[in-house]
């Protein structure tokens, strides 16, 4: 049976930017729903690095204590072994912020977390495997809500915001026809799980051997692991077989030894295609997009996360007042791109450099052992340096703080 729903704001996509949005303008006092297509947030392989930004954006919501007594990890310091020399690259103390240092959690757990917390509003919905496949216009060319297909049959949802959080292959974009720029990148990456033995010692987060960038997220009793590889080399890899694989993984960081042997085949390594690309015009009348809609970033850095969750605070700060008011002008969606494109563009602008003068020559001559590469000499000697590296990761160009208003508590 169909249904239809009326809401003043209907997001689509319930990864971080999404649920963060939804949060933010259901406080506002916005009547709001999130469709996410998936029954459930446990997906391997999401980007789970928790930034000093967005857990400063936690602390102003007043949900950072309960949030930190989630299960995560702490990283304070960013260093990588090239050449069997370690490099210490910046640490995180000397950031002008509450937490200093990246926390790892599984993105399932950021997610559940959000929105176990959105849900004690009065205006918060999300819907789980909805999946939306159309956006609905008016006469006169206006974005005015969403079809979607749930289990219950399909639904129509009325809305006088759209918002467009439903990722690097947004539907809602495409159905908007709105224009995507490509920047480019010359990697894809290979995720796959290593158990780990509990060390207690401080790890390195990238490795390199000839050729080959292995980083390691130290994920407690195991390793997460990013094997960095040319654009379009997954099947090359592949065709090698996965004895070579594990040879080549040890070699690069020897120690996963103990416990190489469990990788046992191709099926438990996930490929990602590394896309740059960023949307010329991010919104349409009715229609804003934000988060890897509007932009997908690299890896480097962990940073898409964070972005996407600073574009769901600024798009809050900008429009859930006027929404809620019901003020809200077409005029005013372009505010969000206007406050979100600098920081997007330099960001990605910091990731090309870094993937064509760090990445790309580390691992496109199989034949050396690579030394560190001469950007990452310079900042380890330059104390100034490491210290403006920190904010570049750990806060962004452009840190959005919470002043949306805030019309109901969430209970903490």
């Amino acid at each position: 049976m169909s249904r239809i729903l009326d809401v003043d704001c209907c997001v689509a996509g319930g990864g971080p930017a999404g649920v963060m949005a939804g949060l933010l303008f259901a406080r506002a006092g916005c009547s709001t729903l999130v469709l996410e297509k998936h029954g459930d947030f446990l997906r391997d392989f999401r980007g789970d690095t928790v930034h000093p930004s967005t857990l400063e954006v936690m602390h102003e919501l007043g949900l950072l204590d309960s949030f930190l007594q989630r299960p995560h990890d702490r990283l304070s310091t960013l260093s990588g072994i090239f050449g069997g020399q370690r490099l210490d690259i910046t640490d995180f103390s000397s950031l002008n912020a509450r937490c200093k240092f990246i926390a790892f959690m599984p993105q399932w757990h950021f997610l559940d977390f959000l929105t176990e917390k959105a849900g004690t509003l009065p205006t918060f919905s999300i819907e789980m495997r909805a999946q939306v496949t159309d956006l609905v216009e008016d006469g006169t060319g206006r974005i005015c809500g969403v079809e979607a297909t749930t289990p219950e049959g399909p639904l129509t949802v009325r809305s006088k915001l759209v918002i467009g959080a439903d990722g690097r292959h947004s539907l809602a974009r495409n159905k908007a026809r709105l224009k995507v720029k490509d920047i480019g990148a010359p990697i894809d990456v290979l995720w796959f799980r290593i158990p780990r033995e509990q060390t207690g010692g401080d790890e390195p987060l990238a490795n390199t051997g000839k050729g080959h960038v292995l980083i390691t997220i130290n994920r407690g009793d195991y390793f997460q692991c990013a094997y960095v590889i040319p654009k379009g080399a997954t099947e090359r890899v592949k065709a090698a077989g996965i004895e070579a694989f594990r040879d080549t993984v040890t070699h690069t960081a020897p120690r996963l030894s103990p416990h190489i042997s469990s990788l046992k085949s191709f099926d438990e390594i996930s490929p990602l295609t590394v896309t740059i690309d960023r949307l010329e015009q991010w919104s349409r009348p009715g229609l804003v997009m934000i988060g890897d809609a509007a932009h997908a970033m690299s890896p480097i850095g962990g940073i898409g996360i964070n972005l996407a969750v600073q574009d769901a605070v600024a798009a809050a700060n900008l429009l859930s007042g006027p929404l809620a008011e019901g003020t809200l002008a077409d005029s005013d969606l372009d505010k969000v791109q206007k406050r979100r494109m600098w920081p997007t563009k330099a960001t990605q602008f910091a990731q090309v450099e870094a993937q064509n003068n760090i990445i790309a020559p580390l691992i496109n001559d199989p034949q050396r052992l690579p030394a560190p590469p001469l950007p990452l000499r310079i900042v380890a000697k330059v104390p100034w340096l490491q210290r403006r590296l920190a904010a570049l990761i750990g806060l962004g160009v452009r840190p959005e703080h919470v002043t949306s208003p805030q019309k109901y508590a969430m209970q903490t």
